[in-house]
């Protein structure tokens, strides 16, 4: 659980934890923003925010240093829990454990968008209105086009750019929309 779960989940304000830890206002805002890394913090800020937040140094560190994994790999997980669960629990599972925040906040802009897209094509595909909490950042798009590994595999095998035009082509729209090429959401082993 990341420094803003938990600030939700106590129902804390950023502006009553800086004052009562002693840590400076706009430190504490730019570690809940992303702008800071809790990680990168000294031992003395970590101490006092967890000391405040009732939790151990430990438990408010972990979020920081899970290891990011590799995007193919976070999409085959997040494609076979969209199968495990089905449409409307794995909509109900991401938008209530706020992934798409936690690893917006953690500049994870892949990861994030991502999730939303696939949020907002199963809410499309199953007639469930737009989760509106992501306003902001569905205004967002990558700066380069990420394909599947195995259509730049192809491409380059072939040398033949076309392969990747005709993924892009085929791809669904929620995804595109962030520069995300992806066709195929369900067909996993």
């Amino acid at each position: 659980m990341d420094i803003n779960e938990i600030l939700r989940e106590k129902r804390l304000s950023k502006y009553r934890v800086a004052k009562n830890s002693g840590v400076p206002y706009m430190t504490l805002n730019d570690i809940c923003s992303g702008k800071t890394r809790l990680d990168k913090c000294s031992a003395e800020t970590v101490y006092k925010l967890s000391k405040e937040l009732d939790v151990t140094m430990e438990e408010l560190l972990t979020p920081y240093l899970a290891p990011r994994p590799a995007f193919d790999l976070f999409k085959s997980n997040v494609c076979h829990r969209l199968k495990e669960l089905g449409d409307i629990d794995f909509l109900i599972e991401i938008i209530q454990n706020g992934d798409v925040t936690t690893y917006y906040n953690r500049a994870w802009y892949p990861e994030s968008l991502y999730l939303l897209a696939m949020v907002d094509y199963l809410s499309r595909i199953n007639g469930v209105p737009l989760c509106d909490s992501y306003g902001e950042m569905r205004k967002a798009k990558l700066k380069e086009t990420l394909y599947p590994s195995s259509v730049i595999a192809a491409a380059a095998a072939s040398n033949d750019e076309r392969i990747k035009e005709n993924a892009r082509r085929s791809s669904i729209p929620e995804f595109l929309r962030f520069n995300i090429v992806e066709s195929e959401v369900r067909n996993v082993n």
